[in-house]
């Protein structure tokens, strides 16, 4: 009987970055039909000031191919870890050794802590290449869906909006204004599921703030309240211009300013040439912010699955 072929496992170096990036969008094109993978992401990833590469990624290679890939990333509590886990279908034992681990490491990441468990969570397609099957045996369960939604965009259907009385919108070119954007991404996040408090250099890092275009980033300010909301914004992405944080403060909701936000940066990758707009949303969460991305357009291309283990820490 032939024996299928052990993975060659080993840590992750910098300079595998290419490499990585040629797996994970090989991953994506099969999940969603198109490369969505950019280097600079991988690269980010891999100098993470908090993620030890010797110690918190793996690469399986089966025949010389690169088969799978886990990386151990920082969360916000103690007993939190974030898992990435990317394995090409039809290479799913190589991708069970990877996840064990990913696991054996999250939970020595809790200990570290002080914390006497871990409580992993890892993203996944909601029909990923990974088998579920695995997931389900070692304990995983499904606990969250998102939804990537997206909407065409041109400068004739448009245009860019005027703000609403009593509204004034500015860009965060400004160094105060970054660290502003980053206080409101902070405020207005903070009590959504999973969401990880960061110091602004923390959050710089995270948003491989290198490849940002500042003026893409905008602060609404409200008459009488300050500033109120923040969209976050990237134009790095081949397939399409996305939305990475649309946050109103909870005393002004209600009063335009999410939609507002959201028209503009419309108007404004339009008129840069961009033909689609992007974003991830929770669909539990509870500002109703599925709803007003609906009413303004957008459609969902794909669903992503949160999975949660909980592991217990030993002495």
């Amino acid at each position: 009987m032939h024996e299928a072929p052990q993975p060659t496992v080993r840590a992750a170096r910098p300079d595998d970055a290419p490499l990585i990036c040629e797996l994970l969008n090989a991953v994506d094109t099969i999940e969603t039909g198109a490369p969505d993978t950019e280097l600079h992401s991988v690269e980010a990833d891999l100098a993470h000031p908090d993620v030890d590469l010797a110690e918190d990624s793996w690469l399986a290679f089966e025949d010389g191919r690169l088969v799978a890939y886990a990386l151990v990333l920082p969360a916000s509590r103690a007993e939190r870890v974030n898992i990435d886990h990317y394995v090409l279908p039809a290479h799913q034992a190589a991708g069970a050794r990877l996840l064990g681990l990913a696991e054996e490491r999250a939970r020595a990441r809790a200990a570290g802590s002080g914390a006497d468990r871990a409580v992993v969570h890892l993203h996944l397609n909601h029909e990923p290449t990974t088998d579920t099957a695995l997931l389900d045996a070692r304990g995983w369960r499904r606990v969250r869906r998102y939804h990537v939604m997206s909407r065409a965009i041109s400068p004739q259907g448009d245009p860019v909006p005027e703000p609403p009385a009593g509204v004034t919108l500015r860009d965060c070119t400004d160094e105060a204004d970054r660290r502003r954007a980053h206080a409101l991404v902070e405020e207005t996040f903070a009590g959504h599921f999973d969401h990880r408090s960061r110091t602004y250099e923390q959050w710089l890092h995270d948003m491989d703030a290198a490849q940002c275009d500042w003026s893409l980033v905008w602060i609404a300010a409200l008459e009488g309240a300050g500033d109120a909301a923040v969209l976050v914004s990237r134009n790095d992405r081949e397939s399409m211009a996305w939305v990475s944080n649309l946050g109103v403060r909870e005393d002004v909701r209600g009063r335009g300013l999410g939609g507002h936000l959201l028209r503009h940066a419309f108007g404004a990758y339009a008129a840069l040439g961009r033909e689609t707009l992007g974003l991830g949303v929770d669909t539990l969460n509870e500002t109703g912010a599925l709803r007003l991305y609906e009413a303004h357009g957008m459609r969902r291309e794909y669903a992503v699955d949160t999975w949660e283990v909980t592991l217990p820490v030993t002495a």
